[in-house]
């Protein structure tokens, strides 16, 4: 049994990682946009917060209706019952990944968690 899953995506405009990488504690999606198109639909959480990378273009969040703009290397966490959709900008397109938590659950991180060999 190994450690660790590797894979290679294609330039899709949405990949899911959590299956292809035998996820057990996060989602993470990798998302494009092209110009003038937005996600068809504006969702929420029960229970996972979202972090946001924008990686390459521009374009706007709604986030319980306050307009939120985008670009490369912004980042942004958005809190499970806010209510958001996604568009990239008229003129460029957008790409970004999405990672999923369950909000609250971190316990450990970094220092914390690390395990430092000699």
């Amino acid at each position: 049994m190994t450690n660790f899953n590797k894979v290679t995506i294609a330039d899709n405009g949405r990949v899911e990682l959590h299956d292809l990488l035998s996820l057990t504690g996060a989602e993470i999606s990798i998302n494009h946009l092209p110009a003038g198109a937005s996600v068809p639909f504006v969702h929420a959480h029960k229970d996972n917060e979202e972090i946001y990378a924008v990686l390459e273009g521009k374009g706007r969040a709604v986030i319980d209706g306050e307009t939120v703009e985008l670009s490369a290397g912004d980042w942004l966490s958005v809190a499970p019952a806010a209510r958001r959709r996604f568009f990239a900008a008229d003129d460029t397109s957008i790409r970004f990944i999405c990672i999923q938590v369950k909000a609250n659950s971190l316990g450990k991180y970094t220092k914390d968690d690390a395990i430092v060999e000699p």
